[in-house]
């Protein structure tokens, strides 16, 4: 005789709760059988492909993925796994580039640098969009590798204890107080200070950009579009903009805005 399980000891056998089995069987992922009095209750075969979905998602395939390996058994799994692998890959990556974070944070922190939750939100939110990874595939996109060369080469002139992690925050804070003023008049006060703390920032980089880095970067930025999404500056291609805007409309009264 098959053994039938109700929902109480399939949930002690596998470990999942009792709305998580619930939402299994919305999801169309198990089929319960109702007893007489509409309790669910579960066969064997219910419980190995309970088993199974606890495996897959153990993997971080989703819900989806794993309903389409079930029903279909005799399914190719070789895309399914290596898209999965791509996945999980760009996971650890980041997960990498989180902990380096952290790591540079925590280091500030045991210096006896004062970092408040602001400071703290600030620079993860950096971190997260501003990744190493991220970065290289944008510039291996759209400089060549003697324009890469160039530019490694002037940037580690910068001096030894150049902080790029608060540098980057920034960035942020910068482009997120602009952008939460926009709409702004480009030909304001209020604009041009916001200019005037764009090309202080810049500082760093005009110390050792040359001309022809100066063009490039321009070009990137012109260029937005094409990388939109791939990395975050700490700026929006809105802010990008109207900083251009803004600084026009200084030139044009005969300020210069790195002045």
């Amino acid at each position: 005789m098959t053994t039938m399980l109700d929902i109480a000891e399939i949930a002690r056998a596998t470990g999942l709760s009792s709305r998580v089995l619930r939402f299994y069987e919305a999801r169309g992922l198990i089929r319960p059988l109702r007893s007489e009095g509409g309790r669910r209750i579960f066969g064997a075969g219910e419980l190995e492909r309970l088993h199974a979905i606890v495996a897959l998602k153990r993997a971080g395939f989703t819900l989806a993925a794993i309903g389409r390996m079930l029903d279909r058994p005799d399914a190719r799994l070789g895309p399914m796994v290596a898209a999965q692998l791509a996945v999980v890959e760009a996971q650890a990556v980041a997960l990498a580039d989180t902990a380096r974070l952290l790591h540079s944070i925590q280091s500030r922190i045991d210096a006896g640098e004062r970092i408040d939750v602001a400071t703290l939100c600030s620079l993860i939110r950096k971190g997260n969009t501003m990744t190493t990874t991220q970065w290289k595939a944008v510039v291996e996109q759209h400089f060549t590798p003697e324009e890469q060369t160039h530019w490694a080469e002037r940037l580690g002139a910068l001096p030894a204890d150049f902080d790029q992690d608060a540098y980057q925050a920034q960035w942020a804070d910068l482009g997120q107080r602009i952008a939460a003023a926009l709409p702004m008049d480009p030909d304001s006060d209020g604009a041009r200070g916001f200019v005037r703390e764009w090309f202080a920032l810049l500082a760093p980089f005009q110390a050792v950009a040359t001309p022809e880095m100066w063009t490039g970067a321009m070009r990137l930025h012109e260029k937005r579009a094409a990388w939109d999404g791939q990395a975050d500056p700490g700026f929006s291609a809105d802010v990008w903009q109207f900083i251009q805007a803004a600084g026009a409309a200084m030139r044009a009264r005969g300020e210069e805005p790195g002045a």
